[in-house]
């Protein structure tokens, strides 16, 4: 990028149930000149968005295809199966996929798990959307096998969810295309990871490197850097040590 160039935006994807707000918090903080813009999608979708460059990179479901994207898992939900506040589920602290066996369980066309073997009995035709098994459940049609942060995300207070055992769960990860690391998407995994601004890691301008035969302004030892850490500062003064030191004065012969 030139000097006359405008910063163009950073563009962050993320599906339903993922809440980035902390995260472009930091980033408003930390690069003010540079936005943040949010592409929210689906599970399903969020592959092919970042594959088709549309944006930088994204908080997706697992597994993504690893030969192509990289990814940082973050953390896995507990699973919950969603119910009506008085469906006999909602007076115990958690199931089993087995005491499930006999209800109705939507599975929807977005369903973000990976099931061998979903749990209950199938319904006559699986809904489109996690929204519209929502609304299902609220009719007391069936019931809802989601991760935690889906069942908040479509929150009715005619509903409740209680935890599920022995079912897969979804974790969440950052990821992205693996031959499209920027410097941007550097400066987001530094945030994700918790580094402060002063980290060694990631994006840093490098020290200038000292001019031959110069002497530099402050004295004493060199200090060799850290590996993999930047240089920051000027480097100290060469392994001589400061001019008129005791340490390597030739004696005199008498």
């Amino acid at each position: 990028m030139t000097g006359s160039e405008v910063p163009r935006s950073f563009r962050l994807a993320y599906v339903p149930g993922v809440t980035p707000a902390k995260w472009v918090r930091t980033w408003n903080e930390r690069l003010p000149d540079i936005p943040l813009d949010l592409v929210q999608v689906s599970a399903a979708e969020a592959p092919e968005v970042l594959r088709g460059g549309d944006a930088d990179a994204g908080f997706v479901r697992l597994p993504v295809d690893r030969t192509y994207f990289s990814a940082i898992p973050l953390y896995t939900e507990t699973t919950v199966v969603v119910v009506p506040k008085d469906h006999v589920i909602a007076a115990v602290d958690e199931v089993s996929a087995e005491d499930l066996a006999d209800e109705i369980v939507f599975h929807p066309l977005d369903d973000t798990l990976d099931w061998e073997h979903p749990p209950g009995r199938p319904a006559f035709e699986r809904p489109a959307t996690t929204a519209d098994a929502i609304e299902l459940v609220a009719a007391g049609v069936g019931l809802l096998v989601v991760p935690m942060s889906l069942a908040r995300l479509h929150h009715r207070r005619d509903l409740t969810y209680r935890p599920v055992t022995d079912v897969p769960q979804s974790s969440v990860a950052l990821s992205w295309p693996e031959d499209e690391t920027t410097d941007m998407v550097e400066d987001f995994i530094g945030i994700v990871r918790g580094r402060t601004v002063n980290s060694s890691r990631g994006r840093r301008p490098a020290a200038q490197e000292q001019p031959k035969g110069k002497r530099p302004d402050t004295g004493g030892t060199q200090r060799k850097p850290s590996a993999g850490k930047p240089t920051v500062r000027s480097p100290q003064s060469g392994s001589g040590g400061q001019k008129g030191g005791r340490r390597g004065k030739p004696r005199r012969r008498s």
